[in-house]
């Protein structure tokens, strides 16, 4: 008899748990070892890595090994490494997020952030996105679990792949650092029935710096990209030569 252990892999999203290529990717995965999804109920994008501190947090089984969670990607991590996981997981893996996650965007994404929050803990992590209206879905969640299946033998604990995926037939990837996306910042302010003024935030991306070797360009040019996230924030190079001196 085989008592092998499977690896068990521990899926998120900001996209929420009836998010279709969740659905479709936790499937696939499905193939590397025993899958837990762990979603918000409802979408939750642009949380970043909010977590849930002031209110308790909820989780429903809706089938064995999928829960959903009353709160952000980076709480569906949280609790699922510790108290919903059966086992420490070889891998946490984030997405798909229906849309880019690239550049600057990678600060506000809460795919992102469940990515991050394993890796804080630990593991390898893996955040995935993809085009909007994708062409082939399936091409794109096809080359995830590629990268996913190379991530859990040839990833470091602790590290994170920010991955971005044109939804097209067979992509080819580079792997890249950072680039810089553009937006249309906007604050558009209404007014309520009594005449109170409430706002609505953000626009809509309008272009990104041609800096070659980044994210946005592999994208712009129809390629996957891969992009290595560290975690420390530590600057380094100013630790050691401070930016400036405070006066008594």
């Amino acid at each position: 008899m085989d008592n092998t252990v499977r690896p068990l892999l521990l899926l998120t999203n900001d996209d929420g748990i009836m998010a279709p290529m969740l659905t479709g990717l936790a499937d696939r995965l499905a193939a590397l070892g025993d899958v837990l999804v762990v979603a918000p109920e409802r979408p939750r994008s642009a949380a970043s890595h909010a977590i849930t501190l002031h209110k308790p947090v909820r989780a429903k089984e809706l089938a064995p090994g999928r829960w959903s969670l009353s709160g952000t990607p980076a709480d569906c991590v949280y609790v699922g490494l510790l108290r919903l996981a059966p086992r420490p997981p070889t891998i946490v893996v984030s997405g798909p997020n229906d849309g880019y996650n690239l550049g600057t965007d990678v600060y506000y994404s809460g795919t992102v952030a469940g990515a991050v929050e394993g890796a804080l803990r630990g593991h390898r992590a893996v955040a995935v996105s993809v085009a909007p209206r994708a062409v082939d879905v399936d091409a794109a969640l096809d080359f995830a679990t590629a990268v996913v299946r190379a991530a859990m033998t040839q990833l470091a604990p602790g590290e994170v792949v920010n991955v971005n995926l044109p939804g097209t037939p067979a992509p080819r990837y580079v792997w890249t650092s950072l680039g810089k996306r553009r937006y249309q910042d906007d604050v558009t302010e209404r007014h309520d029935p009594w005449g109170r003024p409430y706002y609505w935030i953000g626009g809509g991306s309008i272009g990104h710096d041609d800096v070659p070797g980044s994210d946005c360009n592999a994208i712009a040019d129809g390629l996957a990209s891969l992009t290595p996230l560290a975690v420390d924030w530590n600057h380094h190079a100013r630790v050691a030569t401070p930016p400036f001196d405070v006066a008594g």
